[in-house]
């Protein structure tokens, strides 16, 4: 996978960055969980503070264009982020941690 950041903006209202990246990969298409662990290994942050926005894909080609949101703290993003677009990407708990 090949991760080109766009354009990395600063929201200080929000306590938030707000990325856009263009992603090239081999194979297969690339799941929520790998393109965030990709995105915080190269902006140096941990997953819990990162919300994949949009990833837009066309037919055929072996190319991602997305958006993601990332929050200078875990806090932060459970207070801005709706519930269900922080959980999406995340992992799912088992019945044994539930």
């Amino acid at each position: 996978m090949d991760f080109e950041i766009i354009s990395d903006k600063r929201n200080e209202l929000l306590s938030r960055r707000e990325v856009e990246f263009n992603l090239k990969y081999d194979g297969a298409t690339p799941s929520r969980m790998q393109i965030i662990g990709k995105l915080c290994a190269l902006l140096n942050v941990k997953e819990h503070q990162v919300t994949l926005d949009t990833l837009r894909s066309s037919f055929g080609k072996t190319e991602i264009i997305g958006s993601a949101r990332v929050y200078d703290s875990e806090e932060s993003r459970n207070k801005t982020e709706r519930p269900h677009l922080a959980a999406r990407g995340q992992p799912k708990k088992t019945e044994e941690e539930a």
